[in-house]
């Protein structure tokens, strides 16, 4: 797959580029647009012959001779000029002006009739209008159309709009979540000055619905009847079966309502996972919550919306040059080829059969497109962060560490390259065999020569049993040595046990009995403070250890926060915009259909990713099985689920804890000593009365 380099034309074009019709139809409308992000001709460093060479291609563009503009013209032959030269250039390069540093002056100009006497009374009336009319009715509209935006530039309407239907239906289908996908207020003109209503909307969308069998345009439920909610919605069903549309007017049209789409359903995940939330705090309502089914498909809304595609239809419509016709070899008697990496990983040749109809290039197309997709491998460790007992208790904080690597889906190597493998690696064996051959014992090849020639006829019912060779020599010399290791160990250990044995039967020891008490004096004053030291070093390595704790944590959160979102493009030619490759991690019950962890929409995954997911603990102790899901927003047949074990047990009972018993005794000497001044004032009242 490292390809190599091919001529269209007078360009070399990468042949990792997918130049399928609408790879280059997107190519134009991002120019047209100015999407894509114009990179200069020259950069700093470039060589005088670069330089000349894009002299020489400008000036034939923009010469007045040729029809070209004569201040352009000007301007590129004093910036050749100014390259050209040495000093200019430095000067260029270090300060950004040929001429060197230049000093940089303010100052301010005030015209003549302000500062005159008689149009003070016209200023400060200009003042008054400016500072106490018009700039806080700037503030007050600029205040009044952010109030009605939440944090992703979602209307606060919009979203009222989505928890009122998800709150209603826990299992929602898919088409319904389009529905109320297309019934958002980005679309209506009333809150969304961008939206343009044609006439030509008249004739041509009631055409665009009789082609679309799924609308489901009779419905009379507001806000589905509507015009707007009418149009988003048939757009976005055009854009899903891949319907050519007019480009003046409704192509515009679905690029707009498509750039807005991936944001409006990231918020109605959020959306739902708050009414999931609200409705697990209160018992009696946790049935109508809405159920796992509701968020997997707003995901799969998703990798729809910017493959354009159905559900329905097959994951291998995201390559190129491949269309229904071409699918129809991919399920046989022989075999079934159902998903992208499945296909990746047959073989060369049988790949290469199975798209006979493509030419070479639009085979390296779709080849290019594949190595361009994820494998992911995921990793998931359930943690609890407890010092004390990392044991799962009932209603304790779970966290789940999930480990990302992503490699590109990388194909098979060719029949030949795996044949020339297995010819070398025989030709090695056979190598390997020869100098063991020659390095074996004269006395061993005698013995296989001698049993050559004893060969006899085999009887029937009787078997040769094979028997290792051991080299005596060799057995011998490990059991020699493994004795003198033995000796040398008793003779050391003897050696130490008598001398302390006459170290204590000696006169000197019997004499002198107090020098002894002193050193085991010394000795328990040693131990003491050996205890004493090693109390600090714990009490050291605790603060150590609660420092790192910190510090990690506030490492992953601010990695997490100034980690980049730009991953990986994804190949999309008919979703209008560039679009990263983008996950939704989260921890389900496949069983209940219930969502147990919030999704985490992973932003940042290129080669490796480490994320946490937290949820608490069931209440019952009992043994739990759990999904970890990992969803791509932008791919079809590339999600990834790996089942985890909970042991959920009884939660411990909180003891007394000593220093507890402590507050309790200072809490009562105070009352006490609280009692005994009141006693004593009281006594002393009692004084002055008598």
């Amino acid at each position: 797959m490292d390809g190599y380099l091919f001529e269209k034309g007078n360009k070399e074009v990468s042949e990792k580029d997918c130049r399928c019709l609408p790879c280059l139809n997107k190519e134009k409308l991002l120019e047209t647009t100015h999407q894509t992000k114009v990179k200069r001709p020259l950069v700093l460093g470039s060589s005088v012959k670069e330089i000349k060479s894009q002299y020489r291609k400008l000036s034939k563009k923009h010469h007045p001779d040729k029809g070209g503009d004569h201040k352009t013209f000007m301007k590129i032959a004093k910036a050749y000029a100014a390259l050209t030269d040495e000093e200019s250039r430095k000067n260029w390069e270090e300060y950004g002006n040929p001429d060197g540093p230049t000093a940089t002056n303010f100052g301010i100009a005030l015209p003549i009739w302000i500062v005159e006497k008689q149009n003070s009374m016209w200023v400060l009336g200009l003042y008054a209008l400016v500072f106490m009319i018009i700039l806080p009715v700037v503030v007050g509209t600029w205040w009044y159309r952010s109030i009605q935006f939440s944090g992703d530039q979602v209307l606060l309407d919009t979203m009222k709009f989505y928890g009122q239907f998800f709150s209603r239906t826990p299992n929602m289908t898919l088409k319904r979540i389009l529905m109320i996908l297309g019934g958002s207020f980005e679309f209506s003109k009333f809150y969304n000055k961008d939206i343009i209503d044609r006439e030509s909307d008249n004739i041509e969308i009631p055409q665009l619905m009789k082609e679309l069998p799924n609308l489901n345009e009779k419905n009379k439920e507001k806000p589905f009847n509507l015009s707007y909610s009418l149009k988003a919605r048939a757009l976005i069903h055009a854009h899903l079966g891949r319907i050519s549309l007019p480009p003046t007017t409704l192509e515009n049209d679905k690029n707009y309502v498509l750039g807005k789409s991936l944001n409006l359903v990231n918020e109605m995940i959020k959306v739902i996972t708050q009414v999931i939330s609200y409705f697990k705090t209160t018992p009696d309502m946790q049935h109508k919550a809405p159920r796992l089914n509701t968020v997997e498909y707003c995901i799969k809304i998703c990798q729809m919306l910017v493959q354009a595609l159905w559900d329905t239809k097959s994951p291998l419509l995201q390559l190129p040059h491949i269309t229904e016709k071409t699918l129809s070899h991919f399920v046989t008697k022989r075999r079934c080829i159902k998903t992208i990496k499945q296909f990746v990983e047959m073989k060369s040749k049988e790949r290469r059969a199975l798209l006979r109809t493509l030419s070479d290039a639009e085979y390296r197309d779709v080849m290019n497109v594949c190595a361009r997709m994820p494998d992911i491998d995921l990793k998931a460790e359930v943690a609890v962060n407890d010092e004390e007992d990392n044991s799962i208790t009932a209603n304790s904080i779970v966290t789940v560490r999930v480990i990302l690597e992503r490699k590109p889906l990388e194909p098979n190597e060719s029949d030949e390259e795996d044949e020339k493998r297995e010819d070398a690696g025989d030709k090695m064996e056979e190598e390997k065999e020869k100098v063991d051959e020659k390095t074996k014992p004269l006395w061993q090849k005698a013995q296989k020569t001698k049993k050559k020639k004893a060969k006899k006829p085999r009887k029937a019912g009787t078997r040769t049993v094979l028997v290792p060779v051991v080299n005596r020599t060799e057995k011998l010399a490990e059991v020699a040595s493994k004795d003198k290791i033995k000796k040398k160990d008793e003779n050391e250990s003897g050696a130490s046990d008598e001398s302390d044995n006459d170290s204590e039967d000696s006169p000197e020891a019997k004499r002198s009995p107090k020098p002894m008490k002193k050193k085991e004096d010394n000795d328990s004053d040693s131990v003491d403070d050996a205890n004493d030291s090693e109390e600090n070093n714990e009490d050291d390595n605790e603060e150590e250890d609660w420092v790192g704790k910190f510090s990690d944590e506030t490492k992953k959160e601010n990695s997490f926060e100034t980690k980049s979102k730009e991953t990986h493009l994804v190949h999309c030619p008919y979703y209008p915009l560039d679009k990263y490759e983008w996950w939704y991690l989260y921890v389900a019950d496949k069983k209940k259909q219930q969502l147990i962890s919030m999704p985490k929409h992973v932003q940042s995954l290129k080669d490796y990713e480490e994320v946490e997911l937290q949820f608490a603990a069931p209440t019952k102790p009992d043994v739990y099985t759990y999904s970890v899901c990992l969803m791509s927003d932008s791919y079809m047949s590339f999600d990834l689920t790996k089942t985890i074990k909970l042991d959920v047990k009884k939660a411990k009972q909180v003891l007394d804890h000593p220093q507890w018993q402590k507050i309790d005794e200072d809490e009562g000497k105070e009352n006490s000593s609280n009692d005994d001044e009141d006693s004593s004032d009281n006594d002393d009242y009692d004084d002055s009365d008598d």
